[in-house]
């Protein structure tokens, strides 16, 4: 699929074309991320027009959307998602994917691998053959130095992710911290994605696998839909 120009209408696709697959009655999954946002919208104009659906955020930013357009939330405690939507930083049509550019790929995963379906939304320019992003890694603060050194073993290269516009490093919505670990071309990513789930002080990375259903690519004038 060739890229397209305008990225933002393509995200918009995306997450309308996800948010389509919602009826009345569900439980959804919202994740997090600027193309998940366009579906938290959409289906928050389904709340204004009639529509029934209880929304499980991932994150203080999804939380704060989806109580903005109007979506009644409830919690994995209440309730099992029918539909997760949530986006990705980089994936492969078969499912491999890495997130967590916002830091909620923790509570990402735990949503996302509860529902029934699961609909990865992205743009086209996220689309790879080969995964080769930085897998975004959540860890316990008091387990810098060990997370590091095990991930050096396994061939990769922890930057610990600063905060903007304040000093110090990102905290995520957990209360711990992230590194972004460069591994180069991932070839396997389920290989790797145990591997890292080994390390003690690791709470979450950011490789899922087997966990999407269905993926909404859209470019600047279309969306396609792949089955999983």
């Amino acid at each position: 699929m060739k890229a397209s120009d305008g990225t933002d209408e393509a995200k918009r696709r995306a997450g309308e074309s996800a948010a389509q697959q919602v009826e009345s009655g569900m439980v959804v999954g919202l994740g997090t991320g600027s193309t998940a946002a366009h579906a938290i919208r959409a289906l928050g104009e389904k709340v204004t027009a009639g529509m029934e659906i209880h929304g499980v955020p991932t994150s203080y930013q999804s939380r704060s959307l989806a109580r903005e357009v109007g979506i009644p939330l409830c919690t994995l405690e209440e309730a099992r998602p029918d539909i997760a939507i949530d986006g990705a930083d980089q994936l492969r049509l078969d499912g491999a994917l890495v997130k967590g550019g916002g830091a909620a790929h923790a509570r990402e995963k735990i949503v996302d691998t509860s529902a029934t379906r699961c609909l990865i939304v992205a743009d086209d320019t996220k689309l790879t053959d080969t995964l080769d992003h930085p897998v975004p890694v959540e860890l316990l603060p008091d387990a810098i130095s060990t997370v590091e050194r095990a991930i050096r073993k396994r061939d990769g290269d922890p930057t610990l992710r600063t905060a903007r516009r304040k000093d110090g490093p990102v905290v995520t919505d957990n209360g711990n911290l992230v590194f972004d670990c460069a591994f180069g071309p991932i070839e396997t990513p389920k290989s790797l994605a145990t591997s890292l789930s080994a390390i003690p002080g690791i709470v979450e990375h950011g490789i899922f696998t087997d966990v999407a259903t269905e993926i909404h690519i859209g470019s600047s004038d279309d969306v396609t839909i792949h089955s999983v």
